[in-house]
């Protein structure tokens, strides 16, 4: 079984590799036909040699001022950009300042219809926010935490449906981006405008239909005729594909945003976090935990455990497989849509592939916690979110799912089975 799921691993890598190079926008390039300037002035007077850094399609570009304090680089597309102003690269004692903004030397730009646009920083005398690696840490950490309870609301419904019926279905990504993408289509002001409360609740509840639906229409039949788990991998491929390209014919390949997705910060020491913040780590706990309830004391949910455990034994047992089965897929598809409403407010943002993104880390809790347990499945959440963002730190923001793989395979050559695994389960 290890084997397989390292083939399922290296089979989602080369996916998520391939997607990755044919979704690359080209190389940014001096005769690029759109533009991005500005000045970086104190006082009337250019200060030259300061470094900027433009991120956005075409790649990272580094640029510093003339002497007459100009800057400006060409970029591939009208698309959104990030501008970083170095203050490090500033005369001692000068800093960028925007006191209604948090990162003040960073600013978000659109090159629009006419193909430039021009970036410009309120430079004067200020000190720097240099925040220690102490604090620095306990914050990621704090994200980390954040960012693994909603990863673990996804991955315990991928462990189940693993558990259950033996799927290891690459399309959970994309039913996680469904939930995202049916909260906008109910709350945000150019569709339905439902009040939030109404609108997010109800995308839950599409999104357990989506899984009932999915089920009725595509896996019970399958698993009717006994289909093999890499045919059933295949078709999981297969639909994952074709309902990421879905979401991108209805929805297109900007990014749109829930309603308060950019709330204000509030500060507990060295801690930020928004309102938002804050109701996504209560929602993920109490769902995780009326979960663990439901999966120990409910009969439906010790039957699901059962099933999981040894589906031929549960059955000659007179526990309804295909019914417990069922419920799984509604489960999983809730917990997953879920997962997308709050990632969503976490990136933030709505993409048509951002469930892609997140694929393989749920394969990582999943394979980490033990194949099968929505315990471990949890845990291994947690360590992933943790490791993702802290590592963060020390390594490049594009680097840091490598790191949560690489624990990954390390923990997994000491305790191959994953940490609640059981090594009856190898082979």
């Amino acid at each position: 079984m290890i084997r397989l799921f390292g083939a399922i691993l290296a089979v989602t890598a080369a996916m998520l590799g391939v997607f990755a190079l044919s979704a690359s926008p080209a190389m940014a390039a001096e005769g690029d036909p759109y533009r991005i300037s500005g000045n970086v002035q104190l006082d009337g007077e250019p200060l030259e040699g300061v470094k900027l850094v433009i991120d956005g399609p075409g790649g990272e570009q580094e640029v510093e001022t003339d002497a007459n304090g100009q800057w400006k680089v060409s970029v591939p597309e009208k698309d959104d950009y990030t501008v970083t102003l170095d203050e490090d690269t500033l005369p001692e004692g000068i800093a960028v300042v925007d006191p209604e903004s948090d990162t003040p030397n960073e600013k978000d730009v659109t090159v629009g219809a006419g193909g430039r646009v021009t970036v410009n920083f309120f430079i004067g005398e200020g000190e720097r926010n240099v925040t220690s690696i102490l604090d620095q840490f306990i914050q990621r950490f704090v994200q980390g935490i954040n960012f693994g309870l909603m990863l673990a609301l996804a991955a315990v419904g991928l462990s189940l449906v693993f558990g259950t019926t033996g799927i290891s279905n690459f399309a959970h990504g994309e039913m996680v981006t469904f939930g995202a993408v049916a909260a906008s289509f109910l709350v945000s002001a150019g569709s339905m405008a439902l009040p939030l409360w109404i609108g997010l609740p109800l995308a839950v509840v599409v999104s357990a239909g989506l899984g009932l639906l999915l089920d009725v229409i595509l896996w019970r039949p399958l698993r009717r005729k006994r289909v093999g788990v890499v045919q059933l991998m295949i078709v999981s491929i297969g639909l994952s594909l074709a309902m990421r390209y879905t979401f991108q014919f209805f929805i297109g390949g900007g990014t749109t945003q829930l309603p308060y997705a950019t709330a204000p910060k509030m500060s507990f020491g060295p801690i930020q976090l928004s309102g938002i913040d804050i109701a996504s780590i209560a929602i993920s706990i109490l769902v995780i935990v009326g979960f663990a309830i439901w999966l120990t004391r409910s009969r439906l949910g010790k039957a699901t455990r059962a099933i999981s455990d040894n589906p031929s034994l549960a059955s000659a047992s007179g526990i309804d497989v295909d019914h417990v089965v069922r419920v799984v897929w509604i489960i999983a598809g809730a917990l997953a849509g879920l997962a997308g409403i709050l990632y969503a407010y976490y990136r933030p943002g709505i993409k048509w592939d951002m469930g892609a993104q997140v694929l393989l880390l749920m394969f990582a809790a999943v394979t980490l916690g033990g194949l099968g347990t929505a315990y471990g499945a949890l845990i291994g959440s947690l360590i992933v979110g943790v490791i993702v963002e802290v590592s963060g730190l020390w390594i490049p923001d594009d680097l840091k799912y490598a790191g949560a793989l690489v624990i990954l395979i390390v923990i997994l050559l000491f305790r191959p089975q994953g940490i609640l695994g059981r090594r009856e389960r190898i082979g």
